[in-house]
């Protein structure tokens, strides 16, 4: 007889337990309680990756050879203040395949395909990165340009723009067998 009123008050607490902790993440709704540094709740809202790599034009699995990753020298922004700070035309003529923002002009780690990338065009040379940086050898035809919004020097690169850039270099090695060593990153140095 024991057993089976300490099962019922057993049954009641956890009963009890439940509602309450539904209560609870009900009242916080989809705001989550803060999870340090990187928060999985905010990254899942993130566009995919391989939406992002799909682009209007075709796409040729020998088209790419190489990744290069730049920072935008800039604390903030995307395609469009970007390609104002670049002085071109407009952001069609952004000299950039993609754009990893960090909170400050986007979604922190979101990735923003540029029109260079939806129709597989390559880099212009004349256009190509910073004068002050010599990191970038004269830019190829095959070479996939991704900028990620910092400068280094005041801004990092935050923890979802770290993830997100791994996850595109991923996604495009695998997409068009890029090797390993035919990837490079700025020099954080500066």
């Amino acid at each position: 007889m024991r057993t089976h009123s300490r099962e019922k008050k057993v049954l009641v607490i956890l009963g009890i337990s439940i509602t309450l902790g539904a209560v609870i993440l009900n009242a916080l709704g989809h705001n989550p309680p803060s999870a340090g540094a990187f928060c999985l709740s905010r990254y899942y809202r993130l566009g995919s990756v391989q939406k992002a790599i799909l682009s209007r034009a075709d796409q040729s699995t020998r088209r790419w050879s190489q990744i290069e990753v730049d920072y935008s020298g800039t604390e903030s922004g995307n395609i469009e203040q970007l390609a104002l700070l670049s002085k071109v035309d407009s952001p069609e003529d952004f000299n950039y395949h993609f754009v990893i923002c960090n909170g400050n002009g986007g979604k922190d780690g979101q990735i923003q395909p540029t029109e260079k990338w939806q129709r597989q065009s390559t880099i212009i040379p004349e256009q190509s990165r910073n004068d002050e940086r010599d990191f970038f050898e004269t830019p190829t035809r095959q070479t996939i340009y991704i900028c990620v919004i910092a400068d280094n020097e005041n801004s990092f690169p935050t923890d979802f723009q770290v993830k997100r850039t791994e996850e595109l270099v991923e996604g495009l090695c695998r997409k068009f067998n890029i090797q390993p060593e035919s990837i490079s990153y700025a020099d954080s140095r500066q």
